[in-house]
């Protein structure tokens, strides 16, 4: 009886144990052992004992994430930008001209003298001009990316339904949106961010996408449009998935063509105080060692002239 009793204890206490072996600081690092030693692959073949009560040093970091990079392993955390071309609405409400048919005239100008050119969802993407500004046709926006964040649920998402969840949603309550269309649904459980990315061919004028993305913006984060108020929610079995944070990025058929003067005042701000200290350094410089050779000749001794 008493061997049974160690037994039991024996294995308690292996099973504690390995349920404390975890690595806090780095989700990637594999741990066990007696006692605990976590390790992180920077390499083939290669585990990096790492120390997980604290953050782990940068360079192993990187070095893991150049390999995780070069076995096609996740690195980063789903989200942003799904092209460099992609872009987000960062001027927000304003009061557009609108074509017959009730999509946007390619040049906006607010009722102002400013004006610029947008895509089929009404975003900007150049820099501002003034009436003379050409915006020859209306860029199409073919692929959405929308980021929500869940509200706390009571029982875990499943993966693998999220993605029928979501476009069912989008399907019922956009006007019949094509599921097909809801190309891919990513998910992180750690951050509650769901990635939806809605795209339709290249020359699809027939279905529109920003009109759906509008709908679900103001659901998400003003009130719904529609009378019925209630919000954007997936059904996941017998719990209903609310949102409460949505960011919106825009990918059309041509790149954008925003240059230096998209930059935020700051941003351009800083660029000026770079290059003015780099001329004030060279111009020190300059100075410095100009002082020093003069200095130097007169430090030199004269000839003296013969006798």
């Amino acid at each position: 009886m008493k061997m049974w009793i160690a037994l039991v204890l024996v294995a308690f206490a292996a099973t504690a144990s390995a349920q404390n072996c975890l690595c806090e600081s780095m989700k990637w690092a594999t741990c066990d052992g007696t006692p605990c030693t976590c390790t992180l692959m920077v390499a083939d073949k290669t585990p990096q004992i790492i120390n997980c009560n604290k953050m782990i040093p940068k360079c192993y970091l990187m070095k893991a994430e150049m390999y995780r990079s070069s076995k096609n392993l996740s690195t980063r955390l789903i989200g942003g930008k799904p092209v460099e071309s992609a872009f987000v609405d960062n001027d927000g409400i304003y009061d557009p001209e609108c074509e017959n048919s009730g999509i946007f005239k390619a040049k906006q100008c607010n009722n102002t003298e400013e004006c610029w050119c947008v895509n089929s969802a009404g975003v900007r993407r150049t820099d501002k001009g003034d009436k003379t500004l050409k915006c020859e046709k209306l860029v199409e926006t073919n692929w959405v990316r929308i980021q929500l964040t869940h509200k706390p649920v009571a029982t875990p998402l499943n993966k693998d339904n999220l993605k029928i969840a979501i476009a069912d949603a989008i399907h019922k309550r956009y006007d019949n949106f094509d599921k097909a269309m809801v190309e891919e649904v990513k998910y992180d459980a750690d951050s509650r961010m769901i990635v939806v990315d809605v795209k339709k061919p290249k020359g699809d004028r027939k279905n529109d996408l920003t009109n759906m993305a509008y709908y679900m913006e103001k659901d998400v984060k003003v009130l719904p449009l529609f009378k019925n108020q209630d919000k954007f929610a997936a059904i996941m079995g017998d719990q209903q998935v609310e949102m409460e944070n949505i960011l919106v990025y825009y990918v059309d058929e041509e790149p954008p063509t925003f240059t230096m003067k998209h930059l935020s005042g700051g941003i351009i701000a800083v660029i000026v105080v770079v290059v003015l200290a780099v001329v004030a350094g060279l111009l020190v410089l300059f100075f410095a060692r100009k002082r020093q050779n003069q200095r130097y000749n007169k430090a030199q001794p004269r000839e003296l002239e013969p006798m």
